[in-house]
């Protein structure tokens, strides 16, 4: 046999040897050399390719595999750096272990399906779609497909003893089916269109792994690299993940066992400055999760509110239901506003709904039980620090129950449902009172906020804005209790749920009836002098009239106490003598800011005076039937008086006729008629 069918590795890259080129029948120009070395299975496929390859890179002529039929036993192959454009003539190659086809010009991979004891396999830098054709490549160890054309990774599972995969340079979007890989330890995908890193965790050996210059862009994107045990080699630069300031410690926190990243040694330093920032990443966390329980305790707090709201509305109670689904929260609802949303985003099942409903929840906001129980201590005093943060613009709970809510915002006091009226009646310290500007009443009726009226003004001096939304508000003498405020800049009755702002005349009753708060805007419309003026016209002189020809006993039940006392004041007389005491003058004083007349259009607080809630229902009964009685009688005599005139009507006629009839025949004797009225005049003085 000859020394080059005897030959175990042959080189087509080499220019010597032009004698055994022609014994091996290749009809080409490129020169072939025998080289018994054995090329390195290096760690590295960048270093093998390197090592494979002579220190001269230019490009040699040949344009198809020699034709090696006298060569069975060849080992070791090197086509790299040709013009070869399709791999055939080596399917008679069983023993062929290495096989380099390095920058050619190769589209597909057809040809080596019989290459069964390939183990070495170099396919980098050229024109290569789609990975195949390695169905029976058991044994192959390192498979360099670099710098192709490939967009995914597959069909390769069943390679079991693959130790090294370079799949850098290439058009791959995702990393999947790595699964049976059991051997790999060094994966090469640098330089792709890589967003997530994903089934590395089914690689058990992997120990270097290149993504460098790939489009990763948060370190939570490399959450999968945490399961891989054996990962000590990891490169990320040229990635958006990089610039971010706590890159290397995010990564750190993901791969503890990692030993270099981005060629660089991991110190202790770095791993301690990892640690730091994992726990203030999990207190972050903690404090996320606490947020998106309250959060949704907020929503629930506000959805039973307003389910009972409308149950009072439809004249049937509702129990709150706190571990139902709910379609359409307060937030969302048509009755509502959307601002700045605190609802959850997603709508949590009934499981959840129990496990953060206001009553069986075990992780209840810090604070929120306790001052809702606690109405006596000081949880607003101006030392606390919780509510001083609030008053500068966070927002802090005040009560929080199944189906009410107090919350300050800033400046802006926010009540839902009844119950968080009793914030309103807590000790409130003077810097966080005085923070507050804007108080707004949600989901509860309108007689059971008159009764906190007048203490609002002392709670809060700085109180400017009130802002009615659900309120039930529908006739204009509820507008009137607002006079107890004492001084208003702002008002704001939302349409939705008060009926009263589709009636004409409402604004018009509110700027005559609050003419001594001097409101500044109603709706977020400026009251005008032209406003003042039409108010003025309209209900000046109903309120004139009812002042004058009101009786005396029925204004004093229709005034206040104090306006009692003017009226009493001024119906004895009082006000007209001179020398009147200090006292007396103030007192009097009081009353110029709003006149009788706008004090009689007064709405009582609706069982105000009451002790409890029966007394309440009996004194409400006795002045209905009082009401209805007085109103009988009015309506009776309004009966009599039409049936009066309709008698004189028909009468007048004849009547008139008789008193004709009788001053005729008195003037007949003029000197007996004038003698006689002379006679009545002088009887009557």
């Amino acid at each position: 046999m000859t020394q080059a069918t005897q030959a175990t590795s042959l080189d087509f890259e080499s220019l010597e040897n032009m004698e055994e080129l022609a014994r091996l029948h290749c009809h080409s120009r490129t020169i072939v050399e025998v080289t018994p070395a054995r090329p390195p299975l290096g760690s590295r496929v960048g270093t093998c390719t390197s090592a494979f390859s002579s220190s001269r890179r230019r490009r040699h002529s040949l344009r198809d595999c020699p034709q090696l039929g006298t060569m069975e036993r060849l080992q070791q192959l090197n086509l790299q750096h040709n013009l070869i454009t399709t791999i055939r003539h080596l399917s008679h190659l069983h023993q062929l272990v290495f096989l380099n086809l390095y920058h050619n010009h190769i589209s597909e991979m057809a040809g080596i399906e019989a290459l069964s004891s390939l183990r070495v396999l170099m396919l980098g830098k050229n024109r290569i779609h789609r990975i195949c054709c390695l169905e029976n490549m058991s044994k192959l160890d390192v498979l360099d497909l670099h710098a192709n054309q490939i967009s995914k990774i597959e069909n390769i599972s069943h390679l079991s003893k693959l130790r090294v995969l370079n799949l850098a340079g290439n058009h791959i979007l995702r990393v999947e089916n790595l699964h049976g890989l059991d051997s790999l330890t060094e994966l090469n995908l640098q330089c792709n269109c890589i967003s997530v890193v994903a089934e590395l965790e089914r690689l058990p050996r992997l120990q270097r792994l290149f993504l460098s210059c790939n489009s990763i862009t948060s370190s939570s994107e490399l959450a999968g690299l945490g399961e891989s045990c054996s990962l000590s080699e990891l490169t990320l630069d040229g990635n958006p993940v990089a610039l971010e300031t706590w890159y290397k410690q995010a990564v750190l926190r993901c791969v503890l066992h990692l030993k270099q990243l981005d060629m660089k040694r991991i110190t202790d330093e770095d791993r301690r400055m990892a640690g730091v920032q994992a726990r203030k990443d999990e207190e972050k966390r903690k404090e996320t999760h606490k947020q998106a329980i309250h959060k949704e305790k907020r929503r629930l707090a506000i959805r039973n509110a307003a389910q009972q709201w409308e149950g009072v509305r439809a004249g049937q109670e509702l129990p709150p239901q706190n571990g139902a689904k709910e379609e359409v929260s307060p937030e969302n609802s048509p009755a509502h506003s959307p601002a700045q949303t605190n609802g959850l985003t997603q709508e949590p099942s009934p499981d959840e709904s129990r496990r953060v409903s206001p009553v069986s929840g075990p992780e209840r906001p810090t604070g929120a039980s306790e001052n809702r129980f606690r109405a006596n201590s000081r949880p607003n005093s101006p030392r606390d620090p919780k509510l001083l943060e609030a008053g500068a613009g966070s927002l802090q709970s005040l009560s929080l129950s199944d189906n009410h809510l107090a919350e300050l915002d800033g400046d802006t006091l926010r009540l839902f449902g009844p119950g968080a009226l009793e914030a309103l009646e807590r000790s409130w310290g003077v810097q966080t009172a005085g923070v507050v500007t804007t108080i707004t009443f949600r989901y509860i009726h309108f007689d059971t906020i008159v009764p906190t009226l007048p203490r609002i003004r002392v709670k809060f001096p700085n109180l400017s804005h009130l802002i009615f939304k659900e309120t039930s508000i529908s006739r204009l003498p509820q507008l009137a209790a607002l006079a107890q405020v004492r001084r208003l800049d702002q008002l704001t009755i939302h349409p939705e749920g008060n009926t009263v702002v589709g009636l004409s005349l409402w604004r018009s009753f509110l700027i005559y009836r609050l003419h001594h708060l001097n409101l500044q805007r109603i709706n977020a419309l400026e009251v005008t002098m032209n406003d003042v003026i039409a108010a003025e016209r309209v209900f000046g002189t109903l309120g004139h009239i009812a002042a004058t020809e009101t009786p005396r006993c029925r204004l004093l039940l229709l005034l206040e106490e104090s306006r009692k006392r003017q009226l009493q004041f001024l119906l004895d007389g009082r006000g007209r003598r001179a020398g009147l005491s200090p006292e007396e003058l103030r007192e009097n004083g009081k009353l110029l800011g709003e006149g009788l007349s706008r004090a009689l259009f007064n709405y009582p607080c609706r069982d105000g005076s009451a002790d409890s809630p029966e007394e309440g229902a009996a004194e409400s009964s006795e002045r209905a039937a009082m009401t209805e009685q007085y109103l009988q009688d009015l309506v009776q005599r309004a009966s009599d008086t039409n049936l009066k005139g309709e008698a004189l009507h028909r009468l007048w006629p004849s009547m008139f006729v008789e008193m004709v009839r009788d001053c005729v025949l008195d003037m007949r004797d003029r000197v007996a008629y004038r003698q006689a009225c002379l006679s009545r005049l002088s009887q009557t003085k």
